[in-house]
């Protein structure tokens, strides 16, 4: 069909109202000429096969759906063979008629004359797995003339809005494909030979057991790095620093490890986060970045770190509303075009979860979007950091008690059950909290809780946090003051000791109690 051909069909099939074009349904008719692809011979020979073998039902039943029969008869008594094979009742001609008499649907199927008919086609069920992955096919060649329909006529629809339109396309388009990832199931002993070729790798140093590193050994020590397909949740309340904590992440990914990594931030802008990137990095004050007041020797400094910066593999987007299917697009591309691992989203509930009914409540739209983002990081085999807010239950609680809990997290238990690591940020100066049990200053520190890891141990670890800079920094190698005396962090036991002058940050730091 020429351009002109197709542009006339289009208006012919499309309802004129206003000079606005409506919704077209019948275009791909005009494009396809003819019935949509099916094999009614091989949905017949599928169901005579499961009538005639009452075990049969298990080699199709990941397989096939009712929707994977074209002819309506025929997807009505497979419906009533599914649902016999549930519950575990007999299959057999008899048996099939009588399901569809309780679905009011034995005169649509022409009775038990049809289905006794459909017994007697086949005497084997050889093949009856290769003729299930037939109907699958045609199956999904019929989604995509419908996939295809819909978008020449929301395209043609001059009231809906293109993004809508682009949206709803990419929905439809990723349900169809992820109806086509089956597994199939592998057998241990096919899998046991590659865990010990890889643990002869890793002994031998030909490979790394190593994910992408966080930039904070004391967290690495027990995570050994983000992994590809994870999905971590860090969370805390209001005020503990939980961008902060995540910027200096993605710095310490980019910069310093030369890993490309993503910031979708749903909260604060480009100009924001990236105003607190060049903080981070230069370690110059942040009020006198925002004043412009700097000193010769700070300007000296910003000018020879914010090269490394801008050459960073760091990429932001600051979408606000951004859905989970705008996320996935997104992130397709990164992935694809910048070799993107590591994934931050800032933060979860502000996300929204498109496709879920209008019914459905806050919790239930949460749970949607946790689900998608674990989905999202297998599928692209990334990282996915999703920070989360916690309920204010943590506020309630006495003094000594506001360490975050599992049962915390808001608004949806399904992110705990999603997530495979599930971390907190905590600084108890913020609640007047100056000491630790051992009588330790917190003065300027911060706990990072692993409360739930899948595939790890769980462990609290102290690290720094620097108010002047934003900046979240490694407590390795400190000194804790007490009762007039110094002595190491016991929680990350360091393995050296940093100087004053060693460390660039100490000058920055305000006065915390501690000597480094």
């Amino acid at each position: 069909m020429s351009v002109e051909q197709f542009t006339t069909a289009a208006y012919d099939y499309g309802d004129l109202e206003g000079g606005k074009i409506l919704k077209t349904k019948g275009i791909a008719k005009e494009l396809g000429k003819g019935v949509p692809p099916n094999n009614i011979e091989v949905e017949q020979l599928v169901l005579g096969a499961l009538i005639l073998e009452r075990d049969a039902f298990p080699l199709v039943g990941e397989i096939l759906t009712p929707d994977c029969f074209y002819d309506t008869k025929n997807r009505y008594i497979f419906e009533a063979i599914r649902q016999l094979a549930l519950e575990e009742k007999p299959i057999d001609a008899q048996t099939v008629v009588e399901q569809l008499k309780l679905m009011d649907k034995l005169s649509v199927t022409n009775g038990l004359v049809y289905v006794a008919e459909l017994a007697s086609l086949v005497n084997s069920t050889a093949h009856l797995e290769f003729h299930a992955r037939l109907l699958f096919d045609k199956k999904i060649q019929r989604d995509l003339i419908s996939f295809g329909n819909d978008v020449i006529g929301n395209a043609f629809d001059e009231t809906i809005p293109i993004t809508d339109t682009m949206q709803d396309a990419e929905q439809q388009l990723f349900e169809i494909t992820q109806g086509t990832d089956s597994n199939e199931v592998v057998p241990i002993g096919d899998i046991v030979p590659k865990i010990i070729q890889k643990m002869n790798d890793l002994a031998s140093g030909t490979a790394d057991a190593h994910g992408v590193p966080s930039g904070f050994p004391e967290i690495d020590e027990i995570t050994f790095g983000w992994h590809p397909s994870d999905l971590v949740i860090i969370a805390a309340r209001p005020a503990m620093g939980k961008t902060a904590f995540v910027l200096s992440m993605a710095r310490n990914i980019a910069v310093e490890h030369k890993t490309p990594v993503a910031i979708f931030s749903l909260e604060m802008s480009e100009d924001q986060l990236a105003n607190r990137l060049v903080v981070n990095h230069t370690e110059i004050p942040n009020d006198d970045i925002k004043r412009g007041n700097l000193t010769p020797q700070q300007m000296a400094t910003l000018e020879q770190r914010i090269g490394t910066l801008e050459q960073a593999p760091l990429y932001i987007d600051d979408t606000a509303g951004l859905s989970v299917f705008d996320l996935r697009s997104k992130a397709r591309r990164l992935v694809r075009q910048n070799g993107v691992k590591v994934v931050i989203i800032d933060y979860l509930q502000l996300m929204t979860a498109s496709g879920i009914k209008s019914n459905a409540n806050r919790e239930q739209e949460v749970s949607t979007v946790s689900r998608s983002l674990k989905q999202l990081a297998k599928e692209l085999n990334i990282t996915v950091i999703a920070l989360s807010q916690l309920n204010r239950g943590v506020e309630n609680r006495p003094k000594e008690g506001k360490r975050p809990q599992l049962s915390d997290l808001r608004e949806s238990g399904a992110i705990e059950q999603d997530a495979d690591m599930v971390c907190f940020l905590h600084r108890p100066e913020y609640y007047g909290i100056m000491e630790d049990e051992e009588g330790r200053s917190m003065k300027g520190m911060a706990e990072f809780i692993i409360a739930k890891h899948r595939n790890g141990r769980v462990d609290t670890v102290l690290l720094r946090f620097i108010d002047t800079i934003i900046k979240f920094a490694s407590s390795q190698g400190m000194h804790f003051a007490q009762n007039g005396t110094t002595f190491d962090s016991k929680m990350n036991h360091p393995s050296t000791s940093m100087t004053q002058e060693q460390d660039p940050l100490a000058s920055d730091a305000p006065n915390t109690g501690f000597t480094i």
